[in-house]
């Protein structure tokens, strides 16, 4: 008795090449380990920037080192490719909260309009790109099939 069941000949599926995606997350991630060094080696600089970027919600020595860890822990998840179903989330968290702190600098990076802007935080906005194709390509839909790739469960009857 034959199978009556079509048989798949191939999917086609569009992302990103394995390669490049390995690198976009370990680029992140090595971001991620140096801002948490940074926290960790400097707290007072993270202070410094907690000031400016956040009111000072994040201006305590120990919240700094606590973010450290984090960081350095969650970059190093990262560039292993490991737990990215929770890495990738929190990478976005991390680097949405940046995001949204140096705003004005992505809306007016040459300060023309506003104070206190800095063209060297446009890139924030890039990076949080960056994260988001992550995001996209881990939960991305499985690939649809198209009548091409299916073959019918019975050659004769191809042409009917």
């Amino acid at each position: 008795m034959k199978n009556s069941q079509p048989k798949i000949v191939s999917t086609t599926t569009v992302s990103m090449p394995r390669a490049a995606r390995a690198f976009l997350r370990a680029s992140l991630g090595w971001l991620l380990v140096i801002w948490g060094a940074d926290k960790l080696v400097n707290p007072a600089h993270g202070i410094e920037v907690s000031d400016w970027l956040y009111s000072g919600w994040f201006s305590q020595r120990l919240v700094m080192t606590g973010f450290g860890i984090v960081e350095i822990g969650l970059g190093l998840l990262l560039m292993a490719g490991l737990w990215k179903r929770v890495a990738y989330p929190a990478l976005a968290v991390i680097t949405g909260a940046t995001l949204v702190g140096v705003w004005r600098s992505i809306v007016d990076p040459w300060g023309w309009y506003m104070e206190g802007t800095n063209a060297l935080f446009f890139p924030s906005l890039i990076i949080f790109a960056g994260v988001l194709v992550l995001l996209a390509e881990e939960w991305r839909p499985p690939a649809r099939l198209s009548p091409h790739d299916i073959e019918p469960a019975d050659p004769a009857r191809a042409g009917r």
